[in-house]
């Protein structure tokens, strides 16, 4: 399906993503202001960051009810709850109260992630038609978007506090076209005796990977820039805004290439791009080769999360799909949990320029676990 007929039969779930990318892409330009405020170094910030993933982790529970009992309305409730929760870190001004924040993040976001691929997936099965990476792609444009704002906003002497008060006003005006129920048997009936769990795990393993690549860039490369590579601010906020613009540019054309290349060979080439980007993010003499390999790793990694997603939804039976979508995002939430202590642990006893090596040879197990989910298990076109 063309990405603008994908956007225009998913425009009520496209706003979901919207809203996410509106505030990470300011949260991460904002990384190191928040990470300087609360005075934490390298190791303890990236343990205070593990409370986003803890969150996330209670949405596997949390999410299927939320979205039974809300039905049409929780995809904008999760909106407003995630606006709402990410304004509470720009008022933190203690590690504790810092990691608490994270923890409401996680869970709010979690959520709305989870509804929101979930509704996605159900309008995949009902018009036959990929539609996950158009969907992954306005996440990136609006957190490359936000990204590029927040940096203008820091250099103009902005506080977190009033950046991310202005983007929660807008995440509430966009709930208004929001609302959208779920399919009819999302959750309807007994549960499936043959489940694939096996396939489940692979795909949340893809999904894993793709999310750690994501959040190392996401999290790391502005303090990379501007502390490895003596950037100023807006030098580092541009790291995630490469990030966000590249992984919306190969999101589009994964639309595209969806109907034409095997799940495998778009995610095995988008692996190796990656790897090859964070290599060169990991020996950058100067910013501009740094760009280029966040750009390479957002560019390579930008589809394998989305099209694992996708492949879980086509393999489990159409009442298990909420769930079973549930079940891939919190494996693959683990990369929030991963990503901050394997950085922060790495980046005090080695430097950023050898953690960014180590996650360019991570990005490398996606397309084994492809191979071996391909092996097993042969989903049908969406």
């Amino acid at each position: 399906m063309p990405v603008l007929s994908a956007l225009h039969t998913s425009r009520r779930p496209v706003l979901g993503f919207v809203a996410m990318g509106l505030v990470f892409g300011s949260f991460a330009a904002f990384l190191p202001v928040l990470k300087a405020r609360i005075g934490a170094d390298d190791a303890l910030f990236g343990l205070l960051l593990l409370g986003s993933p803890i969150g996330l982790a209670l949405t596997l529970w949390l999410a299927p009810a939320f979205d039974r009992r809300l039905a049409a309305f929780s995809m904008p409730a999760a909106a407003i709850a995630t606006a709402l929760s990410m304004v509470a870190t720009g008022f933190a001004v203690t590690p504790a109260a810092f990691f608490a924040a994270m923890v409401l993040v996680g869970v709010c976001a979690g959520t709305l992630d989870i509804v929101s691929n979930a509704r996605v997936s159900e309008l995949e099965a009902h018009h036959r038609a990929p539609l996950m990476n158009a969907n992954h792609a306005m996440f990136s444009v609006a957190y490359a978007a936000s990204a590029v704002a927040t940096g203008a906003a820091r250099e103009a002497g902005m506080s977190p506090a009033a950046v991310f008060t202005a983007i929660a006003l807008l995440i509430l005006a966009a709930t208004l076209r929001m609302r959208m129920a779920p399919a009819a048997t999302s959750e309807a009936g007994p549960r499936p005796v043959g489940l694939p769990g096996g396939a489940v795990a692979l795909c949340g393993g893809i999904v894993l990977v793709a999310f750690f690549v994501e959040a190392v860039v996401e999290s790391w490369s502005a303090l990379h820039v501007e502390r490895t590579l003596q950037g100023g601010a807006a030098e580092g906020a541009f790291g995630p805004a490469i990030l966000g613009l590249t992984m919306a540019a190969g999101r589009f054309a994964g639309q595209v290439a969806a109907g034409r290349l095997s799940d495998l060979s778009i995610i095995s080439g988008g692996s190796v791009m990656a790897c090859v980007g964070a290599m060169l993010a990991a020996v950058a003499p100067a910013p501009w080769v740094a760009y280029l390999g966040f750009g390479l790793m957002g560019l390579g990694m930008s589809v394998v999360g989305p099209m694992a997603l996708a492949l879980v939804g086509r393999i489990v039976p159409p009442s298990r799909r909420t769930a079973a979508v549930a079940r891939v995002n919190v494996i693959g939430f683990g990369a929030f949990l991963l990503a901050p202590v394997l950085m922060g642990q790495l980046s005090d006893a080695y430097g950023l320029r050898v953690a960014f090596a180590v996650v360019g040879g991570t990005a490398l197990v996606a397309p084994l676990l492809a191979f071996l989910l391909r092996s097993r298990w042969a989903p049908g076109p969406a």
